[in-house]
């Protein structure tokens, strides 16, 4: 019986002493070095960064300007030499014609539709004028902008006088 209690104190003690040698060691996991392949969007990315950068390599100005620039911030440091001045030619002699009646600038409007409405005594005509930054819906009579009045509208055609000249102006539908 000797033996079998010396042999059961070994195997004790021996497990005791695994049980505290595995307590007493860190518990340190190991890192995966296997690389990681990369994805077809980084792939993507990749190459757009390599094309931008060739293309910043290439805004890059190839040639030096030149030394003796121009300084945009001074007016004029030459001083004017006596000898270098030229005389004006003369002027050509006034035209005694008075100068020949030009037609009448087109007002800044354009005719965008014309719009119908049954009536009694016809159709009531309404005008889609655009112009001066705006749009306006006129009628025979109507004024716009207070310059133009319009004298009368067709099915394609609207007719407006000046008020500042007494012209007529003519605006047709494209």
């Amino acid at each position: 019986m000797k033996w079998k209690r010396i042999a059961t104190i070994g195997v004790v003690g021996g497990v005791l002493a695994v049980w505290l040698a595995g307590a007493a060691t860190s518990n340190r996991r190991v890192v995966d070095t296997t690389i990681a392949k990369p994805t077809p969007i980084e792939l993507q990315g990749a190459a757009l960064a390599d094309e931008i950068a060739r293309l910043r390599e290439r805004l890059h100005p190839v040639a030096e300007p030149q030394h003796p620039a121009r300084n945009l911030f001074q007016f004029s440091s030459r001083a004017a030499a006596p000898s270098s001045r030229v005389d004006p030619a003369p002027a050509p002699p006034a035209i005694s014609e008075p100068p020949a009646e030009r037609a009448p600038a087109p007002p800044p409007l354009k005719l965008v539709g014309i719009a119908e409405d049954p009536g009694p005594d016809g159709p009531i005509r309404t005008a889609i004028i655009s112009g001066m930054g705006q749009i306006f819906f006129v009628k025979e009579g109507d004024s716009i902008a207070g310059r133009f009045r319009v004298q009368h509208l067709s099915g394609e055609v609207a007719e407006l006088s000046d008020l500042v000249d007494s012209t007529t102006h003519r605006l047709a539908l494209k």
